[in-house]
């Protein structure tokens, strides 16, 4: 197999273990309040939302060691143990117990951020400027793919189920643990690249694979890159792209968790309402799906740049949450395990309800996909502290989300969404025309970026 053959066969089998643990992992997130609130053992008293703001907030933290972590100890074994971490968290709740949910909890913000750096390690030591682009769209696709396969299982397994049995939930979760397992394990199967360079480091592969340097030159580069980190925090643009990725974290919440949790309260429904919890992630997928690869393959040819999509995402998202907010009883996301019987300002209707997960994924992949545009664009010498100040703020607010999950209505869920949404898109206005007029002083073609 010749070397550009080999590298494409890693990011295949990357995408696929991404794949395998996150159809898992996002399977999981989405059920875990409904399961939780079906519970008859009164000894468990842990919260989806309290796990996940934990996840979230420990996440945010372990961005700062993370690639310390990983240029120790190498991408591949840092997937393999984040990986097994992952399937622990998983496997607790076939016999939850308050203290080990809460410690896993803890343990896998952690093991998230490992295995994101070392994703990201492993995606630039397997690619080059011309292969970039289509490996980081062949990873998008195979991960983005693991929405449909565990939402659609529970679409059928929990159809006319009305309570979720201890039964029921063993067997799910027995099953996503080994699926989890399994994607683990695939992380054997990626081969090391012993002869390739990272754009602008000559030794940047070696020390990703610990062959050549001292953990204490590799520590000295983690703080390096620790401290550029702080630095660009702190400068105009990241500070208001700051606010739209802020928004991201609250929105990411929402329809990760929250909306899964407010279609299964919902009597109303009938004996559907715990079965449309896997169709909702599935409409999120195909959102997610389709709105990346259009935005993806239109961006090299748009004349406007990123504004229009953005525009989009939170026109979308508006219509999605006013859509909701007349759907959805004002306390599905903390209605008791008897769900609730309220009715909004109309008789909830499942259609709309799905139209609305689609929405929440397309909002999404608008407002992500140009994030991830922009900052490559205004940080191309300093892509690594800029992506990593994007996922330090983003956790941090899909930390609080969460929390303020165990209290708040849903209308008020809503409108904060709503507020921070709309100013997060004026700041990426200010950032996208101020890149632009930058642009245009030096003669270069707006749709260049």
């Amino acid at each position: 197999m010749s070397s550009d053959g080999k590298k494409l066969f890693n990011i295949i089998i990357l995408g696929v273990s991404f794949m395998f643990i996150f159809t898992a992992f996002q399977t999981c997130g989405n059920i875990a309040q409904t399961v939780i609130t079906n519970l008859n053992n009164t000894d468990f008293h842990g919260s989806g939302y309290t796990s996940m703001s934990i996840i979230y907030g420990v996440f945010s933290a372990s961005n700062l060691i993370s690639p310390s972590v990983v240029a120790i100890v190498g991408p591949q074994f840092s997937m393999v143990v984040s990986g097994i971490f992952y399937s622990l968290y998983i496997a607790v709740f076939i016999q939850p117990a308050t203290w080990a949910f809460y410690t896993a909890s803890v343990f896998i913000g952690i093991a998230a951020a490992v295995l994101w750096t070392a994703q990201g390690n492993c995606l630039t030591v397997n690619s080059d400027e011309n292969t970039i682009g289509r490996n980081s769209g062949v990873f998008w696709a195979l991960l983005q793919s693991s929405l449909f396969f565990g939402n659609l299982y529970i679409y059928f397994a929990w159809q006319g189920k009305t309570h979720i049995s201890e039964s029921d939930r063993r067997t799910v979760f027995i099953a996503l643990t080994v699926i989890s397992l399994v994607g683990t394990v695939l992380f054997f199967l990626i081969r090391k690249q012993e002869d390739t360079k990272a754009p602008g480091d000559d030794d940047s592969t070696n020390e990703i694979l610990g062959e050549s340097s001292s953990a204490r030159n590799k520590m000295i580069r983690a703080v390096a890159a620790f401290k550029k980190s702080i630095t660009l925090g702190f400068t105009k643009e990241m500070m208001l792209l700051s606010v739209t990725t802020a928004y991201t974290g609250l929105e990411l919440t929402f329809f990760s968790g929250v909306y899964g949790t407010c279609i299964g309260a919902v009597n109303r429904f009938g004996s559907e309402e715990k079965s449309l919890i896997g169709l909702s992630g599935i409409f999120i997928g195909v959102g997610e799906i389709l709105g990346g690869g259009i935005f993806g393959l239109l961006s090299k040819n748009s004349r406007f740049g990123r504004n229009p999509v953005v525009m989009l995402g939170i026109f979308v998202h508006f219509v999605a949450f006013y859509l909701i907010f007349f759907n959805m009883p004002n306390d599905a996301p903390i209605a008791p395990m008897e769900g609730t019987d309220q009715a909004a300002y109309m008789i909830p209707s499942k259609e709309v309800a799905m139209l609305c997960s689609f929405l929440l994924g397309l909002g999404d992949s608008c407002f992500n996909t140009q994030l991830l545009s922009i900052l490559g664009f205004l940080y191309s010498e300093d892509s690594a502290p800029a992506f990593a100040i994007f996922k330090f703020v983003q956790s941090i607010c899909a930390a609080v989300a969460y929390f303020y999950s165990n209290y708040f209505l849903l209308q008020w869920q809503l409108l904060i969404m709503v507020i921070v949404g709309f100013f997060g898109t004026i700041t990426f206005f200010t950032v996208e025309w101020e890149a632009a007029a930058a642009l245009a002083a030096r003669g270069s073609d707006y749709s260049s970026i």
